[in-house]
């Protein structure tokens, strides 16, 4: 078996290593190496020697050796660790690492903690997916960078590819809205979608709750609400009540009455939690005050009050002593989180209800 490049690859990979690399990668369709540089892509067409697989393992290991300075190609403990972040990797290291057209490679620098904008334009260069577009909009370098918009604009292109992939519907719309790089033009289409498929609400709902797109007239007593300073109830009814409260409430509706996957009740139901923090965050002595001091103030409010306890009383936990018994979705899992759901549901209909 035949363990070398043939001499025409082997001359062209050592001219190639002349020049100044930024990233490499293979074309194992087509058998061309690509090769990115400060002038621009180069391309070597590779002529195997032996099966394709094995020669362009011996590829790998020229092009490891010459970055790695590791004869014996490409690090095997690399695959171990490199979904796990990284802070000891330095800039160099992982600009190294872009050089031995290994996946998990890129995936390395894209996991690292170290990641700059530059190596994300790299990164990209070499592993163009949805799963590394998130990943790197993750990072606030990435994000105030120049790739921000890049990659924003890519995952709103291949939005439509998730299809019904909820878990990728809220993972990517999350990492969108977190950039800060969308357009009102974007974030008003990517909020539309939800009237086909309700996970796309749910990032904005954690995210953005107080800045929902296409927002819903406030309920016609909003002003009525008395500004007690300090008091919580008077708070939360004042949002509740609110262009905002109501679209965030009519959503969180939308998406409990009918959920797909665990994770977007989850989701949901920690969004509404945190929705309600003046009230769960007050102990119950200070929200008893509260709440006599807003009703004497305003007592046509009392149902409200107790739908907003309703609200404030739930959170993921919640529904996770069901869930540790069962994997159902769709309406299996609708009619076992029933108990918990309907009480929400009855909650938030008191809520948006026109007196």
């Amino acid at each position: 078996m035949n363990d070398e490049l043939s001499p025409e690859d082997e001359l062209r990979l050592n001219v190639l290593f002349t020049t100044e690399l930024k990233a490499v990668r293979i074309d194992e369709s087509n058998m061309t190496l690509w090769a990115l540089t400060p002038q621009g892509e180069a391309s070597v067409p590779l002529k195997p020697t032996e099966r394709s697989d094995r020669y362009l393992k011996r590829v790998r290991e020229m092009l490891s050796g010459h970055a790695l300075g590791s004869p014996g190609g490409y690090p095997v403990h690399l695959t171990r660790w490199t979904r796990q972040s990284q802070a000891g990797l330095s800039t160099q290291h992982l600009a190294q690492l872009l050089l031995i057209a290994e996946e998990e490679a890129v995936v390395a620098v894209v996991h690292s903690p170290a990641l700059t904008d530059e190596l994300a334009r790299y990164a990209w260069w070499c592993m163009p997916t949805i799963e590394n577009a998130r990943l790197m909009l993750m990072r606030d370098v990435v994000c105030q960078g120049s790739m921000g918009r890049t990659l924003a604009e890519f995952l709103v292109e291949h939005l439509a590819f998730l299809h019904e992939d909820d878990v990728g519907i809220l993972d990517t719309v999350a990492v969108m809205l977190y950039s800060g790089v969308l357009s009102d033009a974007e974030r008003l289409s990517i909020w539309k979608r939800g009237n086909s498929r309700n996970s796309y609400y749910v990032a904005f709902l954690e995210l953005q709750p107080d800045d929902l797109p296409n927002p819903r007239p406030a309920r016609v007593d909003h002003a009525s609400v008395p500004q007690l300073t300090g008091n919580s109830y008077g708070a939360m009814l004042d949002k509740a009540l609110s262009g905002q409260g109501q679209t965030f409430l009519a959503t969180t509706a939308t998406i409990l009455d009918r959920p797909e996957i665990q994770e977007v009740v989850n989701h949901t139901l920690n969004a509404l939690a945190g929705w309600c923090a003046p009230l769960r965050q007050a102990d119950e002595a200070s929200r008893a005050a509260a709440r006599t001091a807003l009703l004497a103030a305003a007592p046509q409010f009392e149902t409200d009050c107790a739908a907003l306890d309703a609200l404030a009383a739930v959170d993921a936990d919640t529904v996770r002593p069901i869930f540790l018994k069962t994997t159902a979705i769709g309406s299996l899992m609708r009619r076992k989180i029933q108990p918990v759901v309907t009480p929400l549901l009855d909650a938030i209909a008191v809520l948006r209800r026109q007196p």
